[in-house]
């Protein structure tokens, strides 16, 4: 690590203890600005997903942080710690890549209002959270060396086929899933319909999902805990794909069933 990357790590780390000595020291009535960006920054890293070997993926590209305050002159105090250097988004990120995601592209914007949202789960702010397509952006190395391409061949998808070079491709039925309180907790890549049949019932909200290793230059799938299980099938022989970090490698010609819904797998060079 660099000199400006240690400098900023112990940054980020004092303004911590310093966010939460904050906390500690003002229990009662409404939180002061450091106490709202360490909340800020805890809720984000909540959202955080296991990608297995002890990484994790932030599913969201897009942050919007919304900000009560009632005056003039709450905005201006409450900005002066918001925008402060290092920005929010910096914050953001650092503290993710502290927990193991690194975050290649994030936008964060803030916007005051005079009062909380009815349905906020906290007086001070709210967070929305989403997903927008990348556009003149640099693909990753991976990207470049490798596509894989996932056809239906059971079930009913929002596509016949996919064409993917994503580190991280989740599958599952919906593109959304959220929580009971409405909060988008994962975006599927490869999204079977809701309500389309018996066959697409058997696939889970989080079903499953497919890493890129750069290392060793392949796919692996892993299972997301889904109610009716995920394998494949490769030469007309049945493998069971495990729960947790390590998957099945994944080889060109394979099916991939999930519950009882069925995709076909061809990994190639990209052109």
């Amino acid at each position: 690590m660099d000199i400006i990357g240690k400098a900023r790590k112990l940054e980020s780390s004092l303004a911590r203890t310093f966010d939460r000595a904050a906390q500690q020291w003002s229990r009662s009535g409404p939180r002061g600005p450091l106490e709202i960006r360490h909340a800020i920054l805890e809720a984000v890293a909540q959202r955080l997903e296991p990608a297995g070997r002890g990484t994790h993926v932030f599913p969201f590209n897009k942050i919007t942080v919304s900000v009560v305050a009632a005056s003039r002159e709450a905005r201006a105090r409450i900005s002066g710690v918001l925008d402060e250097d290092p920005s929010l988004r910096e914050r953001i990120s650092d503290r993710l890549r502290e927990l193991g995601c690194d975050v290649q592209t994030l936008h964060v914007r803030i916007a005051y209002v005079a009062e909380a949202g009815s349905d906020w789960e906290t007086p001070e702010f709210h967070i929305d959270f989403g997903r927008a397509p990348l556009r003149d952006q640099q693909q990753p190395a991976f990207a470049i060396a490798r596509v894989l391409r996932l056809t239906i061949a059971s079930g009913s998808a929002d596509k016949p086929s996919y064409v993917l070079t994503l580190d991280r491709i989740n599958l599952g039925r919906c593109a959304e899933v959220r929580d009971s309180r409405n909060r988008l907790i994962r975006t599927n890549h490869v999204v079977f319909k809701d309500g389309a049949g018996a066959i697409n019932d058997t696939v889970s909200r989080h079903h499953a999902h497919i890493d890129y290793s750069e290392t060793a230059k392949d796919f692996r799938i892993s299972d997301d805990r889904s109610a009716h299980g995920t394998s494949i099938v490769r030469s007309g022989r049945t493998i069971g794909v495990p729960t947790g970090s390590r998957g099945v490698r994944l080889q060109s010609g394979d099916e991939v069933i999930l519950g009882e819904a069925r995709l076909r797998v061809r990994i190639a060079e990209s052109e």
